[in-house]
């Protein structure tokens, strides 16, 4: 049996618990809160589980040469490929208060964090200054601490209107002391440019789980170090190798069991004969422990519900409010009318997938009562007569008689009664033989 795990507070996967379906908005919002709002919305009405977003530090997921190349794609939001994704990226208030509005509506919130997680490289008295700042995450930054504070912290930021850690992407940070001279006299101790990465910025978020997208998938030391947070992870597998697979599994087992991996083909819209949906039971073989899932791209719902036939644990599905609108995401999306029908279609078939146990159920009684067959005399058989194959036929009989996949059963069986030709074997014609009860 699968590991079970709770994803998220109160929802487990795994096991005989219920597909969990992740909304992946993603940037299909635009850019727009309000559109992204209504997206949140419309998964909840739609019963996803989970609206995911995809958030990036963009100086720390492309290089400087990919922020800057021309961006002419229909789809594009500036002219350049860092403008593009700028405009699509929101701020860490903008995420706090998508998150506490899915919290309204009553569904769960997650992103992916889409950027590498390198360590600083700073000295010592730099990572002790960051450590001060952290103790100190919700206090306006821009202020001198009261001044029974030792030390005061100043810092300037890329983004001097959001103010304080927690709501920065960089900022840098001036530690001083006052040097007994007043106010204006202070020793600067140090100083430190801070990097809030993605990732970090989810776990003080508190999301739920982590989604590590394809593309950070044998990003070895993002994993480990995104593993060492304790969250659960959903990781999906598209561009890689069963080798890279097995590899990752190895990293994140040992750190975090609690985790899942995701069939996925890394292309939009994605072509039926690329899904590879035998994928999922390699994944279940290879890695028995852990819960195993579908990430779709394809266009309908087909496939996506095939996929939880095959077991899959959980199901994430890029969605949408309009196809046509500019994004390269938008095509492989579904559209309300669509989630709604992907969700109805994955519980019909949880409920059809049942129990593995084979037996008579309580809904076939009726048509075995009217259509199901007994052994019946083929011959006239009278009384003491030995039972012989040859006596024997098999019909829907009135009344119900002894069952005709017992039949071998009979032969040899002394028969205690007239049996008249066509009349139903019961048991209790027959000696020395113990009642069947079809089950």
């Amino acid at each position: 049996m699968p590991l079970e795990l709770e994803l998220c507070p109160g929802r487990w996967v795994g096991g005989d618990h219920p597909c969990f379906i992740i909304a992946e908005i993603g940037q299909n919002h635009q850019g727009d809160m309000d559109v992204a709002k209504r997206m949140i919305r419309m998964a909840k009405e739609c019963g996803a589980d989970c609206a995911k977003f995809q958030k990036s530090e963009l100086e720390h997921k492309f290089n400087r040469r990919a922020l800057e190349r021309p961006y002419t794609s229909k789809h594009s939001w500036g002219k350049t490929y860092g403008e593009h994704k700028r405009y699509l990226e929101f701020s860490h208030d903008q995420y706090r208060e998508l998150q506490k509005y899915a919290e309204e509506i009553g569904i769960f919130f997650t992103a992916s964090g889409m950027d590498e997680m390198t360590e600083l490289n700073l000295r010592e008295d730099q990572i002790q200054l960051v450590h001060t700042v952290r103790t100190y995450l919700r206090l306006d930054l821009n202020s001198d601490f009261p001044d029974s504070k030792p030390s005061t912290i100043h810092c300037t930021t890329h983004q001097p209107q959001e103010q304080g850690f927690g709501n920065l992407s960089t900022l840098t940070i001036i530690l001083k002391r006052a040097n007994g001279e007043g106010m204006g006299g202070e020793v600067i101790l140090g100083h430190a440019t801070v990097t809030q990465m993605a990732v970090e910025f989810l776990d003080e978020l508190n999301v739920p789980f982590f989604k590590v997208g394809s593309g950070d998938t044998n990003n070895f030391p993002y994993l480990e170090k995104t593993a060492k947070k304790g969250r659960p992870m959903v990781i999906s597998s598209g561009m890689q190798s069963m080798d890279t697979m097995r590899q990752v599994y190895n990293i994140v087992k040992p750190i975090n069991p609690n985790f899942c991996i995701l069939q996925c083909t890394s292309a939009y819209p994605l072509l039926p004969e690329d899904v590879n949906l035998r994928v999922i039971t390699e994944y279940q073989k290879a890695f028995p422990d852990i819960p195993i899932g579908y990430s779709g791209h394809e266009t309908g719902i087909m496939v996506s519900v095939a996929a939880v036939a095959l077991g899959a644990k959980v199901l994430e599905r890029h969605v949408t409010l309009d196809k046509t609108w500019k994004g390269s995401d938008h095509q492989a999306s579904l559209e309300p009318g669509e989630l709604t029908e992907l969700v109805k279609a994955v519980r019909l078939v949880e409920r059809a997938l049942g129990s593995p146990v084979k037996h008579l159920l309580p809904c076939e009684v009726a048509c075995n009562e009217k259509l199901g067959k007994s052994v019946v005399a083929k011959v006239r058989i009278p009384e003491g007569t030995i039972l012989t194959m040859d006596m024997l036929t098999v019909k829907v009989g009135e009344p119900k008689g002894y069952p005709p996949e017992c039949i071998a059963n009979l032969i040899g069986k002394k028969v205690k009664v007239n049996i008249e030709e066509d009349d139903t074997i019961t048991e209790e014609a027959i000696e020395n033989l113990s009642k069947k009860i079809k089950s």
